[in-house]
């Protein structure tokens, strides 16, 4: 019985995610996580609630995945926050505490901890994927325009996590494939106020987003685990 499990079903990708999964019949259950719960997938879908900054609600939707997942997907990120006033910083005199804590939160301590709790879950004789939503602007070799420091700082330490888990594993799990993709620019609402100027044909749908993740999640080997992988397949830099 395949297994796949995807934290952030809630936003535009992770629901993508979970549509295109259940539209394959590839997985007998697929469990789709968010605040609140999803619905309207069909029956191979279990929705479960968890909360990215209760490391409680993680461990226990960890506990209820009752069968070894072959894929963990975690899409969950923040570029923005307008309740709490957070943009990305164009300058350094931008920074604010709080708002780099709770970018911190989000986009790498929250993702960290579902790893902590569901890398030990996936199988160990055969071939897994646990992959989790990074970004380019996160590459610090490939960073020309500076900016946005909490966004780009906090998804380079999830880079540096991928690195550090996927050497944990390969101890204990050697087929186990451990990465970041980056999803390209896609419609959703992290993205909205910085679409005008992405240009025509790099505006991903969701559901287009959703096909080239799950295209290169396919294509991956123990090989690529620990590296950052766009969108099209391209290896980016760390």
């Amino acid at each position: 019985m395949k297994v796949a499990a995807v934290f952030g079903a809630g936003g535009g990708i992770g629901h993508a995610v979970v549509g295109r999964l259940a539209q394959s019949g590839y997985y007998a259950r697929i469990h789709a996580g968010s605040r609140r719960p999803c619905a309207g997938f069909g029956s191979t879908v279990t929705p479960f609630t968890v909360d990215l900054t209760d490391e409680d609600s993680i461990a226990d939707a960890a506990t209820a995945i009752d069968a070894p997942p072959e894929l963990v997907l975690v899409t969950t990120g923040m570029l923005h926050d307008a309740a709490r006033n957070i943009s990305p910083e164009k300058t350094m005199r931008g920074l604010n505490a709080a708002s780099m804590a709770r970018a911190f939160a989000i986009n790498a301590t929250g993702p960290a901890l579902i790893a902590k709790h569901m890398l030990p879950s996936l199988p160990r004789d055969r071939r897994a994927v646990f992959a989790v939503l990074s970004a380019r602007v996160g590459s610090i070799g490939d960073n020309r325009l500076g900016g946005w420091h909490a966004y780009r700082a906090s998804k380079a330490a999830l880079d540096m996590l991928v690195v550090n888990f996927a050497i944990e594993m390969r101890r204990t799990h050697p087929e186990a494939i451990v990465v970041a993709l980056h999803p390209g620019t896609v419609g959703t609402a992290l993205s909205a106020p910085f679409q005008g100027g992405v240009p025509a044909g790099k505006l991903f749908s969701p559901t287009t987003a959703a096909d080239h993740l799950l295209r290169v999640i396919e294509t991956l080997t123990p090989a690529n685990s620990g590296t950052l992988i766009a969108w099209n397949g391209e290896r980016l830099p760390w």
